[in-house]
């Protein structure tokens, strides 16, 4: 039997922008789903997991209510939003998609933090071992005006606070906000 972090990566994963981890009342498309979802949010979070442009500095999110679908969440390429509105408009059931996907702005200094904090993750010979060989790494990160957060799924305490020392440890970050779950928790 798979862990549950072998489980993410195999389905894919997906990530919480900021402020979205505290809420208790979407779908994490990151997380594999309770057994008695509904159809509706199995499909979309299927939909969601195989966007082609969707990558580790990307994050998604959802909600269902009825027929009703609320995407949440915050990315770095417009087509990656619309993308995933049109596919979730698709999804049978689905009677109405509200949009609330957040385009992070264009910032070179952003990306260069983010090409750093994912080095800086991504080479830790622990960590890299553990999560960095998967198609879509299950640590994500977004950043937005120098602000970093984590979001996604660790083994255990210890790689999560791994991963909040090394991303505090980069030039330019004013802040790391660490939503990384652990799994089994």
């Amino acid at each position: 039997m798979l862990s549950r972090v072998s489980q993410l990566a195999l389905a894919g994963s997906l990530m919480l922008c900021a402020g979205f981890a505290a809420q208790k009342d979407h779908n994490d498309a990151f997380v594999s789903g309770d057994p008695a979802e509904t159809r509706i949010a199995q499909q979309v979070r299927h939909q969601l997991v195989m966007l082609p442009y969707y990558g580790v500095f990307d994050d998604l999110a959802f909600r269902v209510a009825g027929g009703t679908v609320t995407l949440l969440g915050a990315v770095t390429r417009p087509v990656l939003k619309s993308d995933a509105e049109n596919v979730v408009k698709r999804v049978e059931g689905v009677t109405q998609v509200v949009n609330e996907i957040k385009v992070l702005p264009p910032s070179p200094l952003d990306d260069q933090t983010r090409r750093a904090v994912y080095r800086a993750i991504y080479g830790d010979p622990s960590l890299s071992i553990r999560y960095g060989f998967r198609a879509v790494p299950s640590i994500h990160i977004i950043v937005e005006n120098g602000h970093v957060t984590l979001e996604g799924v660790v083994a255990n305490q210890t790689d999560k606070n791994l991963c909040n020392i090394r991303a505090n440890g980069v030039r330019n970050v004013f802040s790391v906000t660490n939503n990384l779950q652990v799994e089994g928790s």
